[in-house]
């Protein structure tokens, strides 16, 4: 991102060239990349001069994936205002504390949430609804199209997004990314894709996640791609999306894609107009891999955070086939190290935590600007990987739940690998519980097809062809669901407090 220009520039520049093609289609409606860039335009007139904000302030989004948020992310680009989107999925005390933590001035909000509103939105906070009949959009940007744009627009170094962690381990913090961050993540996103403007991008997950926002859906508007939003992931819809519009491109977490290929229509319909299907998570079920690419299209990883963009380790197109369960490469503008509990580099093949550098990366956490996490320049993810001879990453766990049982360490996701191959096997989470004589010991909680458990001798005797005894799990448990949070993942935290609470 060169010179003074805002993210706003990217809709200029396709507009200019060709006004009319379409940028953002939704059941309802079609939005042009002229219309886009005018409509976001006129809402960055409306925000500064009849909204009264002012460089640096903080606006947010309550609602469901629609235009409305991808006017409101490039208006705040232009000017130089900040967005926080809200996880529509969290709870009032959640939503009220994170509206408290960023200061928020002005809250945008779908009509469907009203109730909501009153309950987080502080008094010092105007709220503005978009759609229905309590709707206010419309109006907004006809008044702002007869205004002046704003005297100082945004700068690559301003602050753009105020994304909050899911906050799993205590009070959720908000990364602070850049519009030169999202800049350099959607250079990153559109290497590993190998993204074009003839492509079509189908978003069905949140963009309240850096995942649904920042993975596909803005760097296809940075190239020109034609975008379609869902406003919810359905897995009906999605195929029925597949089989009408012919996306090249989707975008996948471990639960969604799971709900696709269990969802009547799955083996039915045609995916062979997909170039790709993304996959955002760090410990991807091989399974799932192997059961889409049996059907020829590939699956790409993604490893990254909010903290990260997320772009920062991926795979691509080419090796998808060749290189299954691995985290990729370290991206275009990325570097990567591992590194030991003394931070030093570890040799290849050995397990080091992820440190990530590039200027994709958050400036760091809102209001707590000497937080650890990013001391150096780089950020310590807390994730464990190894790094191969090849140049491919592959990931072993979470720092924070890696299991120290009599001085060895164990790694939960290599054990769940195991267990996820096993036969009768749906899903399963291991986490280290306490134990007097080992320090702590593994615990797994396994979901089966039939609901009933698995004899536990089996388990043991096929646990023993993968793993050393040490790292068996000492206890098994079995449960309908596990706990996940609102993008589809296991909270670790969660199912310690499931195995304890069932242990005594």
């Amino acid at each position: 991102m060169t010179g003074h220009k805002s993210l706003h520039s990217w809709l200029e520049t396709h507009a200019a060239i060709s006004p009319g093609r379409p940028a953002i289609s939704a059941p309802g409606y079609v939005t042009s990349r002229g219309s886009l860039a005018d409509s976001s335009r006129a809402l960055a007139a409306w925000l500064v001069h009849e909204g009264g904000l002012r460089h640096g302030d903080r606006i947010a989004w309550l609602g469901r994936n629609h235009v409305e948020q991808i006017m409101l992310v490039f208006a705040a680009a232009l000017a130089g205002l900040i967005l926080v989107p809200l996880n529509w999925r969290l709870s009032v005390a959640e939503q009220r504390r994170i509206l408290s933590d960023s200061a928020v001035s002005m809250l945008f909000a779908q009509p469907d949430f009203a109730e909501r509103v009153t309950e987080i939105a502080p008094q010092s906070c105007r709220s503005v609804f978009c759609g229905g009949d309590k709707d206010m959009f419309g109006e907004i940007l006809r008044v702002g199209s007869a205004l002046s744009l704003p005297e100082r627009t945004g700068k690559p170094e301003d602050a753009l997004f105020l994304v909050y962690t899911s906050g799993t381990t205590g009070n959720p913090k908000g990364a602070i990314l850049t519009q030169e961050a999202i800049f350099y993540n959607a250079l990153n996103a559109i290497h590993m894709h190998g993204m074009t403007e003839e492509d079509i991008v189908l978003t069905v997950l949140p963009m309240f996640h850096v995942g649904g926002l920042n993975i596909q859906t803005l760097p296809a508007l940075y190239c020109g791609a034609h975008v379609i939003l869902h406003p919810v992931f359905d897995p009906g819809s999605v195929l029925v999306e597949i089989r009408k519009s012919r996306p090249t491109l989707l975008l996948q977490v471990p639960a969604t894609l799971s709900a696709l290929m269990e969802h009547p229509d799955w083996e039915g319909t045609d995916i062979s107009c997909l170039r790709s299907i993304s996959i955002g998570s760090t410990d991807v079920p091989v399974e799932l891999i192997e059961a889409v690419h049996a059907r020829g299209v590939p699956v790409i990883q993604i490893y990254g955070s909010t903290e990260t963009g997320p772009v920062a380790i991926y795979q691509r197109t080419d090796e998808a086939f060749d290189t299954v369960g691995s985290l990729g490469r370290e991206g275009l503008h990325t570097e990567i190290r591992l590194v030991d509990d003394d931070g030093n580099d570890v040799r290849t093949g050995e397990t080091g935590e992820i440190l990530v550098r590039g200027p994709h990366v958050a400036r760091g956490y809102w209001g707590d600007p000497d937080n650890p996490a990013f001391s150096g320049g780089w950020f310590r993810s807390g994730d464990m990987a190894r790094h191969d001879e090849r140049g491919l990453f592959w990931f072993r766990g979470r720092r924070k739940h890696m299991i120290i049982s009599g001085g060895e360490n164990i790694y939960p996701a290599e054990i769940e690998r195991v267990l996820r191959r096993i036969s009768g096997v749906v899903e399963c989470a291991v986490i280290g519980v306490p134990d007097p004589k080992w320090g702590e010991t593994p615990a797994a909680v396994i979901v089966t097809e039939n609901g009933r458990p698995l004899p536990e001798n089996r388990l043991h005797a096929l646990m023993d062809q993968e793993l050393a005894r040490y790292k068996h799990p000492r206890h098994i448990l079995y449960a309908d669901t596990l706990p996940r949070n609102a993008m589809g993942k296991v909270v670790p935290e969660l199912v310690r407090e499931m195995v304890l609470a069932r242990l005594g």
